[in-house]
């Protein structure tokens, strides 16, 4: 009997465990991020190194998450949705940008707030956007420029 209560604790143990990571999860990805979030749009020629639940930040604070990611077959650009925290309001004239917070680090998408006073509104779309830059293709223009004469 005493085997069975030695099963049953180690089962509740994981047990929290489990929960405790799927908590983790769910708050580290935005994905709790429901009704108090609006939606915009952006397209990128490159969504390279960003998928669903990467970061969106603004001035290093994080404002929203990825919340899709998928390819326009007409335009052959990545068309990401955004969802962004409903007390924060961003100009129709920002731009984004893919951006690597370092040398091995992941990546998140940067909002550089532009001039105008008109807001973007749910659904709204960015027109500006700027794709992340390989570091292997930086590397490859690196040395194959330099073994030029």
């Amino acid at each position: 009997m005493s085997e069975n209560k030695a099963e049953v604790a180690l089962g509740a143990v994981v047990l929290a465990i489990a929960i405790g990571f799927v908590v983790y999860l769910s708050q580290s990805t935005g994905l709790t991020m429901g009704g108090d979030s609006y939606q915009i749009r952006a397209g990128f020629r490159t969504a390279e190194g960003i998928s669903v639940g990467t970061d969106v930040r603004l001035a290093g604070v994080k404002i929203g998450a990825v919340q899709d990611l998928s390819l326009n077959s007409e335009t052959y650009r990545a068309e990401a949705v955004l969802a962004i925290q409903n007390d924060v309001l961003i100009p129709d004239d920002s731009a984004l940008t893919i951006t690597s917070e370092g040398l091995l680090g992941g990546h998140f998408v940067e909002v550089m707030p532009g001039a105008s006073f008109d807001y973007l509104a749910d659904g709204g779309e960015i027109i500006d956007t700027q794709g992340s830059v390989s570091l292997v293709t930086l590397l490859m223009k690196f040395v194959s420029g330099g073994s030029k004469e």
